[in-house]
């Protein structure tokens, strides 16, 4: 690891979460592997790989359910390197990849991903997973949006009725979805009743909670942290019949070794293709939380969407 990437970890360390391959918590289910830790299909031999340290900025979302801890636990079984996450929120994240601080990102905010590929920074994007976007508040409602079936009009109700709102604040994936619908909504939010917290989907679910006020969430952040809250789905994402506007979709995205030297780029594809591959769909697939699946691998298809690769709308006569 080179001396520019440990004094990055060091700065963020008391800031932000640092997380490392193999934390799995209690009650959670995900990964596997050999128990030798020499990886299935390696017949024992030690992968090139081996010994080295990535680097992951990602979202708060995969750390918080934690999905990134039984992928990591996964891909250290299977190859013997072991990974640096850091959790930062998708904005945070992909400034993190710019200044060539991680190896690769982790994120789920299309437009944010495709600006940092049109600016050189990402390369060898791929579609890895899904879940949505729930609107989640008290459940004795008082803006009166529960069973609504666009999140638009749910969102102007909150407005119109002042109701307490929590907004991340932090130029998130999910801040970034909320920004969409208040803007299709026709609403530009602000006032007492808004508040904007700086913080991650855990941080402002349990200040949701302690309001109580109403919020936009990840479904696998709030269905992991549900038993520790009295909030409740009020409006469904797609998942269970919502409105597509509440999709959320995630890409992992390669950093350009051309543009920063010092990334351990082989590495880094080395991971993105395990957690895209058969197996790391599998630990995708099989993470659950009280019985509950939080998350829906897509990077497997028979139909594949080369789409993926490039930002949305791209194509080789561009200039």
């Amino acid at each position: 690891m080179t001396k520019q990437r440990r004094e990055f970890l060091s700065a963020i360390a008391g800031a932000t979460v640092v997380g490392s391959a193999g934390c799995l918590g209690s009650g959670q289910s995900g990964g596997n592997g050999t128990e030798d830790g020499s990886g299935s299909g390696s017949g024992g031999s030690v992968p090139p790989v081996a010994e080295e340290t990535l680097t992951l900025t990602t979202t708060t979302s995969t750390y918080d359910t934690g999905l990134l801890d039984a992928l990591n636990s996964a891909f250290t079984e299977q190859y013997g390197a072991e990974v640096e996450a850091v959790a930062q929120g998708t904005g945070a994240a992909l400034e993190t990849g710019r200044n060539g601080d991680s190896d690769l990102v982790m994120v789920h905010a299309r437009s944010l991903e495709d600006e940092f590929l049109r600016e050189g920074y990402g390369v060898n994007r791929r579609d890895l997973m899904f879940n949505d976007f729930v609107i989640v508040g008290p459940s004795d409602d008082p803006a009166g949006i529960s069973g609504m079936e666009s999140a638009a009009d749910a969102f102007a109700t909150i407005a119109e009725t002042e109701s307490v709102f929590v907004s991340r604040g932090d130029n998130s994936g999910t801040h970034t979805k909320e920004l969409i619908i208040w803007e299709e909504a026709g609403v530009e939010p602000g006032g007492d009743w808004y508040r904007e917290a700086g913080a991650g989907m855990g941080d402002v679910l349990n200040q949701a909670n302690q309001t109580p006020a109403y919020t936009l969430a990840d479904r696998g952040t709030f269905i992991s942290m549900r038993s520790e809250i009295d909030l409740e789905i009020l409006v469904q994402g797609p998942i269970e019949g919502g409105p597509e506007l509440l999709a959320n979709p995630y890409g992992v995205i390669a950093i350009n070794p051309g543009v920063h030297e010092n990334v351990n780029y082989d590495l880094a594809m080395s991971y993105i293709g395990f957690i895209t591959s058969p197996e790391g769909q599998q630990v995708i697939e099989d993470y659950t939380m009280n019985g509950e699946q939080l998350f829906f691998p897509e990077a497997v298809s028979e139909d594949p969407n080369f789409q993926q690769y490039v930002p949305e709308g791209w194509s080789a006569d561009d200039s």
